[in-house]
């Protein structure tokens, strides 16, 4: 898996951190912000597709969206 590096405000990342670890929703901060680009391209995929967007690169979409979530095979990264 490609690895990526970013620079992110230190109040975003503190709420990053809320909900990684221990009680939180996510094992480690890898695990979050890979589960919030799923949402948001998700969530991208659905306005292209309400707007007519994706009609032609339906495929690709598919694809796309294959390659985000994984297929059960994969596992976890845990």
């Amino acid at each position: 898996m490609p690895k990526v590096s970013v620079d992110i405000p230190e109040e975003l990342l503190d709420d990053l951190d809320r909900h990684v670890g221990g009680d939180g929703k996510f094992v480690n901060r890898s695990d979050a912000v890979r589960a919030s680009i799923r949402k948001t391209l998700d969530q991208l995929d659905e306005i292209d597709e309400r707007h007519g967007r994706l009609e032609e690169g339906a495929d690709d979409a598919d694809t796309a969206e294959t390659e985000r979530h994984g297929t059960a095979d994969e596992g976890s990264d845990a």
